[in-house]
């Protein structure tokens, strides 16, 4: 059975960093875009970011962009999301999804589809 494994969560101080990794199992990421979403109690779940199959596109929600790098090492076949200068709000439960490219028009659907789940990791951000 197909499935993603993040890791890399855990609790920091405000400013401060952290790397999470979603490595898959029984599928090759090679084929799918990746998105990273997160969901903290009591609000809807946002994405966060997406990387194209061969990492030449990328994407950030506004409240997080210049903080975070989404990449990907398909050799290794795992995407991470770097995150960096992290603030309280920030906390969540960090989840990647894989959507099957099939068309152009597949990276502009990552944050609305997805074939895989994972999940999850949790990121609490606090003093």
């Amino acid at each position: 059975q197909p499935q993603l494994v993040e890791s890399g969560g855990g609790l920091v101080q405000p400013g401060g960093s952290l790397r999470l990794s979603c490595a898959a199992r029984g599928l090759i990421l090679d084929y799918y875009v990746i998105g990273w979403f997160r969901q903290a109690p009591g609000k809807e779940r946002e994405g966060v970011s997406c990387i194209s199959s061969n990492g030449g596109r990328t994407n950030y929600a506004d409240s997080v962009k210049g903080r975070f790098t989404i990449s990907r090492d398909n050799a290794k076949n795992t995407v991470y999301l770097q995150m960096n200068s992290l603030k309280p709000e920030d906390t969540a439960v960090y989840s990647c999804t894989a959507l099957r490219v099939i068309s152009s028009r597949t990276f502009s659907m990552c944050l609305y589809e997805y074939n895989y789940w994972g999940q999850g990791t949790q990121v609490t951000v606090s003093s």
